[in-house]
């Protein structure tokens, strides 16, 4: 099969095929998939893996019209697999399924987004395993405690269960990208709803890694409103706290 070189969004395409059979196998060796989604298939060398799988029941979702013609010409017992559409703007609650898992070597430029989006929905979305630009796969993957750990570290780590799997150099991309990129696996953890107010734990957590550098005496001035809270919390900064005290910093914010 020929594989053209194509660049958009920020996407380097995988070449390596020894890669792209252990990313797929990284979705399928701890339990059977659900409905799966593919995020920019692209030249398709994860979508082979994942269409040899005979338990994979695959839609594949790319902004890029070259790639969805390239994809239904090479897999044309498999066209209807393959949509045309912006990932970040489908509603996963048409999948008649009700649990999904989500696949891909994601566009850099829309890493965060996508993460973003299935923190929307959460309760639909069982695991990701993607690959990303290796310092944004080592954030969301970050414990508390270092200067990785940040927004995204804190948000899906509150509703996730996250593993850093692997590297892959650069040269095992076309075209080749000047960075390392990581491939990490999303589980969903049993939390269905936090011990806390959702919408502000949300705010807290943005608002204090927005200011990373201050004591969350000061960088949650925004959400306290003057508001005096005498804990151990106000005087870390939000590297520094895990999911549990960003619950009870959050609890402590509604008092």
């Amino acid at each position: 099969m020929e594989v053209r070189a194509k660049k958009h969004l920020g996407q380097h395409f995988l070449k390596d095929e020894r890669y792209a059979e252990r990313i797929v196998n990284a979705l399928t060796e701890k339990k059977s998939p659900n409905r799966v989604i593919e995020i920019g298939p692209g030249t398709g060398v994860l979508t082979r893996f994942l269409l040899n799988n005979e338990n994979i029941d695959l839609l594949a979702f790319d902004v890029d019209i070259e790639s969805i013609n390239f994809l239904q010409k090479h897999y044309p017992a498999h066209s209807e697999k393959f949509i045309l559409q912006d990932f970040l703007q489908f509603d996963l609650k048409n999948i008649q399924r009700k649990k999904i898992d989500i696949i891909g070597n994601f566009p850099y430029n829309i890493s965060s987004q996508i993460m973003f989006r299935v923190l929307d929905f959460r309760n639909e979305i069982d695991v990701v395993v993607g690959m990303f630009q290796k310092e944004v796969a080592q954030r969301i993957a970050s414990p508390p405690g270092n200067k990785e750990y940040g927004i995204l570290s804190v948000l899906l780590q509150a509703f996730y269960s996250i593993e850093y799997l692997f590297t892959v150099p650069p040269g095992s991309f076309q075209p080749q990208p000047k960075v390392k990129s990581g491939v990490i696996r999303l589980t969903r953890n049993k939390v269905e709803k936090l011990n806390c107010d959702e919408q502000l734990f949300f705010k807290v957590v943005k608002t204090a890694f927005n200011q990373r550098r201050k004591t969350l005496r000061n960088a949650l001035k925004p959400v306290l409103e003057n508001k005096i809270i005498n804990s151990w919390h106000m005087d870390k900064r939000a590297e520094q706290l895990s999911v549990k005290d960003f619950i009870e910093l959050t609890n402590l914010a509604q008092q």
